[in-house]
């Protein structure tokens, strides 16, 4: 019986993730901001598919829940063997029209505490020789599109980084890169979804398999799913003063800055 533990667990991709290792028999470490939403996810996944599951507290936005969950991820007597970094979220607003406090909260939640939780891991995952973390990044990182697109591009870079360092050690890491979702996020954001076009959003269960399946193959980059990977494809080629262009007025009017 292995453990996995989900930053972000009790919504979106971060359920799925949840669901999916549950029904696969993995026991648990669920991790959020909602004690009484945890303690409901687990109630269900342990009455459904009899794995443990423990339920951290921790806002990852703050030094004492990022430590927290470093501390749970170091403990070596109870070894946590998949890490799913997914918690984050966005800023609905352009660059300046955002506060520095936002701005900067949301390079705490997803470039420090991905930094640190990937960091505590993978230290003690490599002293089992074993190991897996998932860093949940965006297509966004593909673009230049404000702070949100920057940070996850920092995900994805450190990700291949690190993947390339800890190479024979059989710690295995990945960067993964989901369009749009239907999840909390855009209505956590307050960012309107009716004109986004219905080809475009992905099913996170969907989503949750092609990644598994793509860690399991290696990739240190998944982007899961046919249409995002022919448009990040399409963007390789696009000259980079157009792309800015483009994906400044798409962010506007789909996504977050």
């Amino acid at each position: 019986m292995t453990t996995a533990l989900i930053t972000g667990s009790t919504a979106g991709i971060g359920a799925a993730f949840a669901r999916r290792l549950a029904a696969d028999g993995h026991d648990l470490v669920l991790v959020a901001r909602d004690t009484e939403r945890l303690r409901e996810q687990a109630t269900e996944l342990h009455d459904r598919h009899g794995v443990e599951a423990e339920v951290l507290t921790a806002d990852l936005a703050t030094d004492d829940g990022i430590e927290s969950v470093a501390r749970r991820l170091s403990d070596r007597k109870n070894p946590v063997d998949l890490l799913i970094n997914n918690a984050g979220f966005g800023n609905k607003g352009r660059y300046l029209d955002v506060s520095m406090a936002d701005e900067l909260r949301m390079l705490k939640v997803h470039c420090e505490a991905v930094l640190r939780l990937t960091s505590a891991a993978c230290e003690s995952m490599r002293e089992r020789g074993r190991g897996g973390v998932v860093n949940v990044a965006s297509v966004a990182a593909f673009v230049p599109r404000g702070t949100y697109g920057a940070s996850k591009a920092w995900v994805v870079q450190f990700t291949q980084g690190a993947a390339r360092d800890l190479a024979g050690t059989g710690v295995r890491l990945m960067a993964l890169c989901p369009g749009f979702v239907r999840t909390e996020f855009h209505d956590r954001a307050g960012m309107g979804t009716d004109s986004i076009p219905s080809w475009m959003w992905l099913d996170a269960d969907k989503l949750v398999t092609a990644a598994l399946t793509d860690l399991s193959r290696g990739r240190t980059v998944s982007i899961p799913d046919p249409r995002y990977k022919a448009l990040m494809g399409v963007v390789k080629v696009v000259p980079r003063g157009l792309l800015g262009g483009i994906s400044s007025k798409t962010g506007r009017k789909y996504g977050p800055q």
